[in-house]
């Protein structure tokens, strides 16, 4: 029981390390980009199956 706290007291430390420094705002800036040109992309293809017919 105490090795299994252990490891999930390294877990959160790890977690805790990338949820508090930078890396968690540079994917949601990321993920941000990303919805947004695949947004674009959808509504062009959207667009153009529509004309198409």
């Amino acid at each position: 029981m105490l090795r299994w706290a252990l490891i999930f007291f390294i877990v959160a430390i790890v977690a805790a390390v990338f949820g508090f420094g930078g890396i968690a705002a540079g994917a949601a800036s990321i993920a941000k980009i990303l919805f947004y040109i695949f947004l674009v992309l959808f509504l062009i293809s959207l667009l153009s199956g529509l004309l198409r017919k």
